[in-house]
């Protein structure tokens, strides 16, 4: 047993946990009134797939929108599956919750970013309230683990 509580770890599950039971109530009934979703993912992660020549135009990761058009989701306890629309051609991606930066409704200006050890390094260099790319939309309940942490 650990001599610490790992609050991190545990707010991450918490997290997917939520990414999950959305996305399982999109599959049952479908996206309400205005929600979607902007999600980027870890497009190096070994269990995303999707496609070669998408693999090659993001290489490190990538940001789908969840809109007007989208087929075929499946949500399961690692990840998810769907198919979007890029340019008129459907292609099917698999994305691991492990793999999720961010989950962003900006609907209802909602936002989840997933920190990774690089991103707080580089945040111990910066100013603790400056802004970042990730938290957009600009106005969203973005919730960070820095703001549980002392």
């Amino acid at each position: 047993m650990s001599d610490r509580i790992d609050y991190g770890n545990l707010m991450h599950r918490a997290m997917r946990s939520l990414i999950q039971e959305v996305l399982e109530g999109v599959q049952k009934n479908g996206l309400p009134g205005a929600h979607h979703f902007f999600i980027t993912f870890d497009a190096t992660h070994p269990d995303a797939k999707l496609a070669d020549w998408l693999r090659e135009r993001y290489p490190s990761e990538m940001t789908v929108v969840m809109q007007h058009w989208y087929d075929n989701l499946e949500v399961t306890d690692k990840g998810f599956s769907v198919s979007l629309n890029f340019g008129d051609a459907p292609e099917a991606l698999v994305v691991p919750y492990d793999a999720i930066l961010t989950f962003v409704d900006p609907s209802v200006e909602f936002g989840l970013r997933f920190e990774t050890p690089e991103d707080e390094d580089e945040e111990d260099d910066d100013d603790d309230d400056a802004p970042t790319e990730a938290s957009a939309p600009r106005n969203a309940d973005v919730v960070s683990l820095d703001t549980f942490r002392k």
